[in-house]
């Protein structure tokens, strides 16, 4: 009894141990961001982290207990391989929890959770596009080394005195205190004996959000990640229904139908262009750079500016839900993710072609990537060009084929074509991300050259198709699909995080004009449809921006937050510590608002 007890308490103790010397290890590697802070600091994010320590600590002593209350009665070699084989699985998923979290908190600025494994699992090759083969090499050395290591320590924890013979007038005796010892395990896993159960959010002490974001164990955010990823109508409870229906009633009215037109043709040719990671900082209309969109800010210019645009979140698949289907993102979850669900959205393709429109999509990279293809499908995307479709000598950087050539691709096409029906066209970009290997130089910045890359491919597309017939009835649209890797370090919690551009420009575009009106991405199918005179009432989200009568604000999301914007005020909600991280301009006027925003988003995701 005595040395399977001790046994537990030490292996308990041991992965309690590992899991602290993780976070001054994490603040370390990013010494820079904690530069300045005193040893008190580093002190607090230890001590504060320690109830998700407990827990998951708790979560991998119970195999084992389980193992030795078993070894009581039983004394076989298959419970010693078993304890080795749990003790290698949870090392090895511990150290790779902890190795990926430090690999990806300085693109992603929030602690690691479920998204990366929706993204490897759907696609490895593009999941790993990012980073140089010699990283993961890297990588996956650290991760073996230190995994072993870690095993060791677990292995001399346990020990082997827990396989000793119990008297036979000792075993039940024995098997009480080491299920005893199980049962109390709950109480650390659990959080303890009250309603609230662990969260991440518990350790969050500080308004330094990096401080907070240290004290997060990665493996257990991960975790519970996983566990909410299905559970949609019980997430996001801030309001009674009533309340919650009231609000929600009053963003999402339509207006009165009336609307600027912006097009001097019913029926033009639409081509939507959506740019990886662009942001307004890129543009010097925006005031920001002045020497890189070079042709946004001429195409700017000649169009419909909207300068108050936001994304409604960090990465491309939320992003391209948003402005294709007209639906927000959400803060913990990929709607792609869900086909059956995303079957159910609106879709601005589907619109189009039902009001006799020919759709086709165009992207460089892996249509698999994140369920992309089934949710282009299900959206009305039947023809799609992806990497497949193009030469093997022309997949020349690791996201697949570079931009320049996908746009060619696509005027190849229109030249080929004898379309007579209006056309929806959709390029995605992809060469403006990291590793930003692109075939162009002309700014010493590898990003910002990257992102002139892109403007230039833009630029040279749109003027390409200014010397075709179907100029006159064309309507080109660049809209971002999120801010991505400039401004460089940039918080996930501060407003201009999610400021973008978007644009309207062609022979269909009737004149030039800004329009300074307050929206987000999912607001662009309505305000489209406006233009075409076709009904977008079945789109619950999407307002048209051009409807004085609507309201103006934006709405984005972020693991795990969310912001409301208007023009008297923005905030940001942090969903983990229960705190608005940001607010400006009018003592959170529009909390109430976001959370029935986001309560109802999820009302809605759960009935698809």
């Amino acid at each position: 009894m005595k040395h399977r007890l001790l046994s537990l308490l030490r292996l308990y103790a041991y992965w309690l141990v590992v899991f602290m010397m993780q976070k001054p290890l994490f603040m370390a590697w990013y010494a820079g961001m904690f530069r300045g802070r005193s040893w008190v600091d580093w002190l607090s994010v230890m001590w504060h982290g320690l109830p998700l320590d407990f827990s998951l600590a708790g979560y991998l002593t119970t195999f084992p207990a389980l193992l030795m209350a078993v070894s009581v009665w039983l004394r076989h070699r298959f419970l010693d391989v078993s304890m080795r084989v749990w003790l290698a699985l949870g090392s090895m998923l511990v150290v790779v929890a902890f190795l990926v979290n430090l690999g990806l908190y300085e693109y992603w600025g929030f602690p690691l959770d479920s998204t990366p494994l929706f993204y490897f699992f759907s696609s490895p090759r593009d999941a790993l596009a990012s980073v140089s083969g010699w990283y993961v090499v890297f990588a996956v050395l650290a991760w073996v080394a230190l995994s072993v290591l870690v095993f060791l320590g677990a292995r001399w924890a346990v020990g082997s005195a827990w396989l000793h013979r119990v008297e036979a007038r000792r075993r039940a005796v024995s098997t009480l205190v080491v299920l005893l010892f199980l049962a109390l395990l709950f109480v650390p896993i659990r959080g303890g004996v009250t309603v609230s159960t662990m969260n991440t959010g518990k350790v969050y002490f500080s308004d330094d959000q990096r401080l907070n974001h240290s004290a997060v164990n990665p493996l257990f955010s991960v975790v519970e990640s996983l566990s909410h990823q299905a559970d949609f109508g019980s997430q996001y409870r801030f309001l009674d229904a009533a309340k919650a229906d009231k609000l929600f009633a009053e963003l999402t009215r339509k207006g009165k139908g009336e609307t600027t037109k912006l097009l001097n043709t019913a029926r033009p040719d639409i081509y939507i262009v959506i740019l990886e990671s662009f942001s307004s900082k890129l543009m010097a209309t925006l005031g920001g750079e002045k020497n890189v969109a070079v042709n946004l800010d001429r195409l700017g210019q000649e169009g419909v500016l909207f300068t108050h645009f936001y994304a409604n979140s960090f990465r491309t698949d939320r992003g391209l839900v948003s402005i294709l289907s007209g639906f927000p993102a959400q803060p913990t979850m990929s709607l792609m993710k869900y086909p059956r669900k995303t079957a159910q959205l609106p879709s601005i393709a589907s619109e189009l072609k039902k009001a006799g429109y020919g759709a086709k999509y165009y992207y460089g990279g892996d249509a698999d990537f994140t369920n992309m293809r089934s949710y282009l499908v299900s959206q009305g995307f039947n023809d799609i060009v992806s990497d497949v479709d193009f030469p093997v000598t022309e997949r020349l950087s690791k996201w697949g084929v570079p931009d320049h050539l996908v746009f060619a691709r696509l005027l190849s096409d229109l030249r080929v074509a004898r379309e007579t029906r209006p056309m929806l066209r959709v390029v995605q970009t992809s060469s403006s991300h990291e590793p930003f290997d692109v075939p162009y130089q002309r700014l010493q910045d590898e990003r910002l050259n990257a992102f002139a890359y892109t403007d230039d491919c833009v630029g040279r597309f749109v003027d390409s198709l200014r010397q075709t017939p179907r100029w006159q009835k064309s309507l080109v649209v660049l809209v971002p699909d999120h801010l991505g890797c400039y401004p460089r370090d940039i918080s996930n919690l501060v407003p201009e995080r999610y400021e973008i551009p978007l644009i309207l420009v062609g022979g269909a575009v009737a004149q030039a004009r800004k329009v300074d009106v307050i929206g987000s991405q999912h607001d662009l199918a309505a305000t489209l449809l406006a233009q075409l005179g076709l009904d977008a009432s079945h789109f619950t989200f999407s307002k048209n921006l051009l409807d004085a009568t609507s309201p103006h604000f934006a709405f984005f999301t972020v693991p795990d937050a969310f912001g409301f914007v208007t023009a008297d005020n923005r905030i940001i909600f942090d969903n983990k510590s229960q705190q608005t991280v940001w607010d400006d301009g009018g003592k959170d006027t529009n909390l109430d608002k976001g959370k029935a925003y986001l309560q109802k988003l999820y009302d809605h995701i759960n009935e698809l």
